[in-house]
């Protein structure tokens, strides 16, 4: 048994040598915080701080078995530990946290606790609302669900002209200038995509019943509304979201769309197939014939040169990026086996950033490692603050510190290329945002669907998917491929791993234009706005942070239009 009392004693409420995947270890904590004694205010901070600690520990030994899942899905080992989590702590952890938050917020005495806990008894309040029960054993099924859908893509991979390659390293052959080599390697992906597309629909069908499910039980009308809720989405509404797709469909999608036709009379395609244009990122063979931009050989030459481009936009900066070399909290290569996507882990106890992404040597690998190091960054920047609960800053506002970084550092991208290839490379990200912001609506546009209706049938879920693909996507031809556009909303893991998390991708490039709108203008106050908001974590409102940096939190057309308005100035510079 855990001796609780010297622990508290010696400076430290959670002794060494604490294994957090124990639930036997875990009990004796939380036995002790549910039956301590509260006289005050002051005890009420006593429990919160030590709470704060022992999160700390089973947070951060959640995330490196995660971490460790992902980096290997075909280790049988590691996925069980990692389950083994998610079944036996997380359950018992879930009925702890909810019997704390009403012992806290139910006592008087917590009307005298100061300011700066406000935010925190906001989400305690919010959590005892929308907690029960019986969405327990609902969550771990959840989690072992997108658990196989994480090793079903990670084990993908393509047979392509005598060599096997990972999905990540096909994106090569995607770039080429040559058609018909991007033709033959998009059909190779999307024929190996389609060989599994049952078993991903059939976990997509297993995941909706149960998020309905979990949104019955406590008291919603649709998962939509739970998860607003949930997500703690206190500064903006579901109709804040549809408004914005509105904006979105009136001031992106033509000028994307008038790109894509101009991509076709130069390139004298007669029409836009699938394999001609990346329609998330806007990537695409280079309109006057020059090779893909390769800005790195590998990812050491990667980060020694990213190490070089921060110290030049300051010491700060330059000295944060160092840290995470050295401390070795980086997992970059593609290969077999290892999850898709990137992100960043931060390690609530050590406070470490992790970055893990799947890099073959791209313009966009190196700005998924920009953007997770921006994550990084704002995870550093926050990291004095004292509980954990300050450092949990709203998502929203985690993807302006990363979205903002890549626009950010293009004065800087010479590192990687000449005056030329530099220049292709920034405006190749200006036009991705003009991409990516209607892919954005898409997704975003798709899931208030799918959980508006949740007993759709999978005709039904693909007319709507392609009536959006319609509204807001690329005016393409998809001939003998129509099957995979039908299911090409499987490619977006976010739709499996973490429902309704992906507006806030949107939310947060508004916000990262306005930063870099100011740092058009004055460089030094970019950065002074930028760590000025970071550092305040989740002490602050939404509205709040944004105003910290200086920025507005918008949904509507004009505030759009005046940012992609800035934009296509820059663009037309470029050019």
């Amino acid at each position: 048994m855990v001796n609780i009392g010297a622990g508290k004693n010696s400076g430290s409420y959670v002794e060494d040598g604490f294994d957090p995947s124990s639930w036997i270890e875990v009990e004796a904590y939380t036995e002790e915080l549910l039956n301590r004694k509260i006289s005050c205010s002051k005890c009420l901070e006593g429990i919160i701080r030590d709470a704060s600690e022992l999160s700390e520990h089973i947070s951060e030994k959640g995330a490196l078995l995660y971490i460790s899942m992902t980096c290997d899905t075909e280790n049988e080992k590691k996925k069980g530990a990692f389950l083994d989590f998610v079944e036996n702590v997380r359950p018992k952890l879930s009925e702890f946290s909810d019997s704390l938050n009403r012992r806290i917020v139910s006592h008087e005495a917590i009307e005298d606790l100061p300011e700066r806990y406000d935010l925190m008894i906001r989400s305690m309040k919010n959590d005892v609302e929308i907690f029960r029960k019986e969405n327990i054993p609902l969550s771990v099924e959840q989690t072992k669900l997108v658990t196989e859908a994480q090793t079903i893509n990670g084990a993908m991979s393509v047979e392509y002209e005598g060599e096997e390659y990972t999905i990540p390293e096909m994106r090569v052959f995607l770039e080429s200038n040559e058609r018909s080599v991007r033709e033959g390697a998009w059909k190779a992906v999307a024929d190996r995509r389609l060989q599994d597309e049952g078993r991903l629909s059939e976990i997509f069908d297993q995941l909706i019943v149960i998020r309905n499910e979990i949104a019955i039980n406590a008291g919603f009308e649709t998962y939509t509304d739970y998860m607003f809720r949930a997500m703690e989405r206190f500064d903006y509404t579901k109709n804040d979201c549809l408004e914005f797709h509105d904006a979105i469909e009136a001031v992106c999608v033509p000028l994307m769309r008038e790109i894509n036709s101009r991509r076709i009379d130069f390139l004298e395609l007669g029409s836009l197939r699938p394999w001609d244009v990346n329609e998330k990122t806007g990537v695409g063979p280079d309109l006057d014939g020059r090779a893909p931009l390769k800005p790195f050989a590998d990812v050491n030459e990667m980060v020694s040169k990213l190490s070089r481009l921060f110290h030049r936009m300051s010491t700060d900066l330059g000295e944060k990026f160092d840290m995470l070399v050295e401390m070795d909290t980086l997992d970059l290569d593609t290969r077999k086996g290892k999850a898709p996507g990137g992100y960043q882990y931060y390690l609530q106890k050590s406070r470490v950033p992790f970055i893990f992404m799947n890099a073959a040597g791209l313009q966009g690998d190196l700005e998924t490692m920009i953007h997770e190091a921006g994550h990084a960054f704002h995870s550093i920047y926050c990291g004095h603050l004292e509980l954990i609960g300050e450092r949990s800053y709203p998502i929203e506002f985690a993807e302006v510190a990363s979205m903002s970084m890549e626009l950010m550092t293009q004065n800087e991208w010479g590192e990687f290329y000449n005056d030329e290839e530099a220049n292709r490379a920034r405006l190749g990200h200006l036009e991705g945002i003009i991409f990516l912001l209607p892919w954005i609506a898409t997704i975003d546009s798709f899931q208030h669907w799918i959980y508006s209706n949740p007993g759709h049938t999978r005709d039904e879920r693909k007319a709507v998917w392609n009536s959006i693909r319609d509204r807001f996507g690329s005016n393409m031809e998809w001939g003998d491929y129509q099957g995979h556009r039908d299911t090409s909303w499987q490619q977006q893991g976010h739709l499996f791993g973490v429902p309704f998390y992906y507006v806030e991708y949107g939310i947060a490039q508004l916000g990262a234009l306005q930063l870099w709108r100011t740092q058009r203008n004055d460089p030094a106050k970019a950065l002074s706005d930028y760590s000025n908001a970071m550092t305040l974590g989740n002490t602050k409102t939404l509205p709040e942070l944004f105003s910290a940096a200086d920025i507005e939190l918008g949904f509507g057309e004009k505030h759009l239009d005046s940012l992609i308005s800035e934009v296509r100035m820059a663009m037309a510079e470029l050019s």
